[in-house]
């Protein structure tokens, strides 16, 4: 059965709440099963039954994801990779802020180790089932914040042991997916994998609603939150490029308010990208390989 026969499958990282919802619930309008991930099962399912209800129908499958565990992660990638023969759309859409220094499961600074390497593990663990569906497509979402980083990322301090920042974390962490989105611009055309990187605007969101920002930010965030996008309009961009024909798009690109966009002169640095690239692949496989030797000692 060719791709125009069947329905297309898209996967949405954190598509239990705001735009990443919404972005499940338009994806489900336009005739994609979709597959929404959860930190929490109960809420999850809640979600599920909410977007169904909200697109008027539609196939939506819950899987649990936490992107601060690198098992977690694969437990999600092999999930996927066994009840679905084919994947069209993946849409990295989960993130954080955090006010205060905290790790994930393997160590790593978490908005880092959660907004960018979280992601990039996850992809690379289905680029192959991406490729074979080709053309396929991956959707970043980063955010005007990386211009916050105007020097670009600090490769030998990623996890800000010299000097935390709530902020400074999450504007590096936003400028890592755009260097990640225009890697794999690069590297994957030959195999139909087209890459993107969105900025939603600023959201009204749940985002930073959990005490995660501290009192004060979480003020400032609920003061300002009338003012915001709706989540529904947030979701627009990613939706765009998701779906719009590829002769329209620019592969590897940067898309706000549906239209490509600037980037900062940082995030334009192509050596940086595949230096990072190659950092991350360093970083989970001597990760992947002490969790490995670990369960040996305990055998």
């Amino acid at each position: 059965m060719s791709v125009g026969e069947r329905a297309k499958v898209a996967l949405v990282t954190g598509g239990n709440s705001g735009v990443g919802k919404h972005t499940a619930i338009g994806l489900l309008e336009r005739g994609y099963r979709v597959l929404i991930t959860s930190r929490d099962p109960e809420r999850g399912d809640a979600a599920r039954a909410e977007i169904e209800r909200l697109a008027g129908g539609g196939e939506v499958d819950c899987l649990r994801l936490d992107l601060a565990s690198f098992a977690s992660i694969h437990a999600c990638a092999e999930e996927v990779l066994e009840r679905h023969a084919w994947l069209d759309l993946l849409i990295n859409n989960a993130g954080l802020i955090l006010s205060d220094r905290r790790e994930t499961a393997e160590g790593f600074e978490m908005t880092f180790g959660v907004n960018h390497l979280g992601h990039f593990l996850l992809t690379t663990l289905l680029l192959e089932r991406l490729a074979s569906s080709a053309p396929a497509r991956i959707v970043n979402l980063s955010s005007d914040a990386h211009k916050g980083a105007p020097k670009g990322l600090d490769l030998d301090d990623l996890d800000m042991k010299q000097g935390y920042s709530g902020m400074t974390a999450y504007c590096r962490s936003k400028l890592a997916n755009i260097y990640f989105t225009r890697e794999l611009a690069r590297r994957y055309p030959e195999r139909g994998v087209h890459a993107f990187a969105v900025h939603p605007g600023v959201v009204g969101s749940g985002f930073g609603r959990d005490g995660d920002l501290g009192p004060v930010m979480s003020v400032l965030f609920g003061l300002a939150r009338p003012l915001m996008l709706t989540p529904s309009k947030g979701a627009c961009t990613s939706l765009h490029v998701a779906t719009a024909p590829l002769s329209e798009l620019v592969d590897g690109g940067y898309y706000a308010r549906s239209k490509p966009a600037s980037i900062s002169a940082a995030a334009r640095d192509d050596e940086a990208a595949r230096r990072l690239w190659d950092v991350s692949e360093r970083l989970i496989a001597d990760a992947e390989a002490e969790r490995d030797t670990r369960v040996d000692d305990e055998r």
